[in-house]
């Protein structure tokens, strides 16, 4: 077991469900959008498409979420969405915005034990407001040394948090359930990276992993982060 390490944990779908509810609100999306000529694994991947794309300019989150509804639908129907429909996008939106966050299971217990060894960072990305709602709403806030919300994770983005926090960084670890986002970037950066894997993260968060390391831990759930650390 590794004690007095510098862990950086994940938040969506990895503290907290998250993409569960944007799938409910895709698949209710795809009836709205239903096309004559496209299958409905055509049409998601249109969206898949859309979201990629703003991502890069729009961040993450609930509101980047709905852009990417229009867009979507205006790329497929060639026009912008009728006001009914309009509104049915924008409250799928509203919905995700409105919902509390449902802990996975044993991460509260699991957190209060590894704040005894080591220290705990809060490092997750998107909207700000929208992450510090949902770090508040979770009352998880207090089992963290400090709360880090970043637009987005990349290798600068990990030596900056390390830099910040004046850890060592080999002896600092990322947790979370995203290879593009927890891992690959974590390694790259020189930290140890534990990848918790989760059945609903997010296709664009999918990522080949990089060749064995002794840097790469991978848990099947939460929990067994006890065990190790």
């Amino acid at each position: 077991m590794r004690v007095d390490q510098c862990l950086l944990v994940d938040g969506d779908d990895t503290l907290w469900e998250n993409n569960i509810h944007f799938e409910r609100a895709i698949e209710e999306f795809l009836d709205l959008l239903a096309h004559a000529s496209l299958s409905r694994a055509g049409l998601r991947q249109v969206l898949d498409d859309v979201e990629r794309e703003n991502c890069q300019v729009y961040g993450y989150g609930a509101k980047s979420f709905v852009r990417s509804l229009h867009d979507c639908y205006e790329r497929v129907h060639e026009v912008r969405a009728t006001d009914d429909h309009g509104k049915a996008i924008d409250e799928l939106g509203e919905r995700i915005l409105r919902q509390e966050p449902v802990l996975i299971a044993g991460v509260e217990e699991t957190l209060a034990g590894l704040r005894t060894r080591h220290r705990l960072v809060l490092l997750t990305k998107g909207d700000h407001e929208e992450q510090a709602a949902k770090v508040e709403r979770s009352r998880l806030g207090p089992l963290f040394e400090r709360i880090v919300i970043v637009p987005e994770k990349t290798v600068e983005t990990y030596s900056t948090v390390v830099e910040d926090l004046k850890a060592d960084t080999a002896r600092t670890w990322m947790i979370g359930n995203s290879p593009k986002s927890d891992i690959v970037p974590a390694l790259a950066a020189g930290l140890g990276a534990v990848y918790v894997p989760h059945p609903d993260t997010w296709v664009l968060e999918h990522h080949p992993f990089p060749e064995a390391t002794d840097r790469l831990l991978q848990v099947d759930r939460f929990t067994d982060l006890a065990e190790h650390f």
